[in-house]
C-alpha cells in the first residue's frame, strides 16, 4: 500500500499528461482551467486507494479516478452557473472567467469525455463501471434539483436536507470508492460495504462544507466564505438553528433569509451570530463527527488488512478536520 499523498501524486502526474488543450480552444481551455485550479482530489485518490485495498494496482484505476474527477468537475462548473458563483478554489469560476454559453458547453464535454474515459475498460468491468456512474450521476442531478428547490421552500426538513446532500456529493464518495472495488474485482459483500463507507464519509464531508461555508477562514476556504446565507440556502446549520430558536429568534433567521441585500456583509455576520447563539454550530459539529464514526464503524467489519483499515480512517479524519 502506499500513502494518501502516493496516492494524490500518482493522480496528478497522469492528469497532467491527459488534460492537454485542443482545438478549439474555447471550449477546452475552461476545461484545462478548472482541472487545474487544484482541489483536494478527494475522490480520484479513493478509487485509486480503494483499487488497491482490494489486490488491485492503482495504475489500473487511473482512467477511473480520471473519470471521477472530470465528472465531478463538470458538475461545478454547472453549479456556479446556477449559483451565479464568482469563485471557486479562490479563482474566478469559468462562466466569469469566459461566459455563461462556454460554462455549459464546456460541462457537456466535460460530462461526456467522463464516459469516454470507462472505454479502457472490458467486459464486465465496464459494464459494472459504467452502470454504477450512470446511476450516480443522475442521482447527482436529482440532488442538485432538490438544492435548487429548498431555496424557495420554506418547509424543508432535516430528513429532506439529508437526503439531498447525500445525492448531491455523498454518492459520488460512494462511487469511487466501489469503482476501485469494481475494478479490483472484489466481492459483492466488499463492493456494497466499502460504498457505504464511502456514501457516509461523504455526508460528514458535505456537512463539513456546510460548516467551513459559514465558519472557514477565507484565506483557507477557497471560495466566499458566507456563499450559502447570501444564497438563503438552507443548510443543516440553518435548520437546526431554526429547530433551537425562540420565536424572536426563528422569526429574525426567516427574515433575513428572504432579503437579498447589495452589500450582505451585515447579513452574514448576524446569521453566523444566530448559528452560533442558537447551538447550530456545535450541533452541526456533532452531526460531522456522527457520520464519520458510522463510516468508520462500517469499515471495522470489512474484510481487508488492519494496516488498510487504518489507512482509510486516517484518510476519514483528515476530512473531518479540515479547514479547506
Amino acid at each position: 500500500m502506499h500513502t494518501i499523498s502516493d496516492y494524490q501524486g500518482y493522480f496528478l502526474e497522469y492528469l497532467s499528461q491527459k488534460n492537454k488543450t485542443k482545438e478549439p480552444k474555447n471550449l477546452y481551455e475552461p476545461i484545462s482551467y478548472i482541472l487545474n485550479l487544484g482541489g483536494k482530489r478527494l475522490r480520484p485518490t479513493l478509487v485509486l486507494m480503494a483499487s488497491e485495498i482490494f489486490g488491485s494496482s492503482y495504475e489500473k484505476a487511473l482512467d477511473a479516478a480520471l473519470a471521477i474527477e472530470v465528472f465531478h468537475n463538470f458538475s461545478l462548473i454547472h453549479d456556479d452557473i446556477m449559483d451565479d458563483a464568482p469563485l471557486r478554489r479562490g479563482k474566478e469560476t469559468v462562466h466569469e472567467r469566459w461566459d455563461i454559453n462556454t460554462g455549459i458547453l464546456s460541462g457537456d464535454a466535460m460530462l461526456i469525455n467522463a464516459y469516454q474515459l470507462f472505454e479502457s475498460y472490458e467486459g464486465d468491468t465496464f459494464r459494472e463501471l459504467a452502470k454504477l456512474f450512470t446511476k450516480t450521476a443522475i442521482e447527482v442531478c436529482e440532488g442538485q434539483q432538490y438544492d435548487i428547490d429548498f431555496e424557495t421552500r420554506d418547509d424543508v426538513t432535516i430528513p429532506e436536507y439529508l437526503k439531498m446532500i447525500e445525492y448531491k456529493t455523498a454518492v459520488l464518495v460512494g462511487a469511487a470508492m466501489q469503482m476501485g472495488a469494481i475494478i479490483a474485482e472484489a466481492s459483492e459483500n466488499c463492493r456494497e460495504s466499502i460504498y457505504d463507507f464511502g456514501r457516509l464519509l461523504g455526508l460528514a464531508f458535505q456537512l463539513q462544507d456546510d460548516y467551513l461555508d459559514a465558519f472557514g477562514n477565507p484565506e483557507t476556504f477557497g471560495k466566499q466564505v458566507g456563499g450559502d446565507i447570501i444564497e438563503n440556502k438552507k443548510t443543516f446549520l440553518y435548520l437546526k438553528a431554526l429547530e433551537y430558536a425562540s420565536k424572536d429568534e426563528q422569526k429574525q433567521l426567516e427574515g433575513l433569509f428572504s432579503l437579498s441585500p447589495e452589500d450582505p456583509t451585515e447579513k452574514i455576520h448576524t446569521v453566523k451570530s444566530l448559528f452560533e447563539s442558537t447551538g447550530a454550530k456545535d450541533r452541526t459539529r456533532s452531526e460531522i463527527e456522527k457520520y464519520t464514526e458510522e463510516a468508520f464503524a462500517v469499515l471495522d467489519e470489512l474484510s481487508i488488512a488492519d494496516e488498510k483499515k487504518q489507512l482509510l480512517k486516517l484518510f476519514g479524519e483528515n476530512l473531518m478536520n479540515r479547514s479547506v
